[in-house]
């Protein structure tokens, strides 16, 4: 691994953000990375966070458009409330502040107890479950549908509402609206391997894949031998549809898990717009590539989000973060 010691790849890759995005205030120690301009006046503060290791979620959507501040933990560890009380404070104008939480028990307790810390120091938070993965209903680390690849599209769009002066209410309606409208299903073809333990996560053996793997190598629905890239959208969009159901164009996001080229996602995307369209399911937008990612794992995941005029214009405005950017 390209890597110093286990123990500090966190605060190193902060060292690296800090020193590549002067645009970003990023405290390495504290684990707290804030926009420069923050708090901006008027504005709706956006905090999110999570463990990493999902690069570029959450750190690397920093920026305007999309999040006030984020909280990195350490490696699928979730970050803890003094870091997430420090965002709030960091980003809040008087406006009052969004949490986006995935739905991870580590998570959704330290958000909770966060805004608690918060509102007794007269912030007003309100918060987001972000639970959008459709291939198991309780998990290794959830109760309750896994926060998958939603995540990005509410934080997008969440924050071009802040961005537009959005009140804190309709800001949590409209973050809402997007995770209610999104399903995701992923899969593995081979498991992640973390720097402290220097070996996969868990066991898939040669030329089998995980249907329905989870963002930390969670188990999913099933095990099977290897299958085209055609097969595989066959399965994963129709398992999203069997959920979603959209009634109009739908906002397409083809993510890898971090150790699938772009060959190969761009090769996906294709299989993926072939079943939509088989499916009578119009695309409004696609994004591919790798945003929530599992360190090195091999695969990819499937996102849909049903949308509309609103929800599309406000994913159209510009953005400018290390890892999304266009319209400035």
């Amino acid at each position: 691994m390209l890597i110093n010691v286990p123990e500090t790849v966190v605060a190193d890759a902060l060292r690296g953000m800090a020193a590549v995005h002067p645009e970003l205030l990023v405290d390495p120690e504290r684990r707290v990375v804030v926009r420069r301009d923050a708090p901006v006046a008027g504005k709706v503060g956006l905090v999110s966070g999570g463990g990493s290791g999902h690069e570029p979620l959450h750190a690397g959507f920093v920026g305007p458009g999309m999040l006030d501040a984020a909280c990195p933990g350490e490696v699928f560890t979730s970050p803890v409330p003094d870091q997430m009380v420090r965002a709030a404070a960091a980003v809040d104008s008087g406006q009052g502040v969004l949490f986006v939480v995935k739905n991870y028990t580590g998570d959704v307790l330290n958000f909770n107890m966060a805004a608690e810390l918060a509102e007794d120091e007269g912030i007003q938070v309100a918060s987001v479950l972000v639970n959008d993965d459709v291939a198991v209903t309780d998990s290794l680390y959830t109760a309750g549908r896994r926060g998958t690849g939603a995540t990005l599209f509410v934080e997008k769009i969440a924050g071009a509402a802040t961005e537009a002066g959005a009140p804190l209410e309709r800001v949590e309606a409209i973050a809402r609206r997007v995770n209610e409208g999104s399903r995701s299903f992923g899969v593995a073809l081979a498991a992640c391997t973390t720097p402290a333990k220097g070996g996969p996560t868990f066991d898939l053996p040669a030329g089998e894949l995980e249907l329905g793997v989870g963002i930390h190598g969670e188990p999913g629905r099933e095990r099977r031998a290897m299958m085209t890239s055609g097969e595989i959208a066959d399965v994963a969009v129709q398992a999203v549809l069997d959920d979603l159901r959209p009634a109009g164009p739908v906002l397409v996001l083809v993510n890898g898990a971090g150790g699938t080229p772009l060959l190969e996602l761009y090769g996906f995307a294709a299989e993926v717009h072939r079943v939509l369209r088989e499916r009578g399911v119009a695309v409004a937008r696609t994004l591919v590539g790798n945003y929530v990612t599992s360190l090195d794992m091999a695969g990819a995941s499937v996102t849909l989000c049903q949308t509309d005029d609103e929800l599309l214009r406000l994913y159209d405005a510009p953005v400018a973060t290390p890892a999304l950017r266009w319209g400035r």
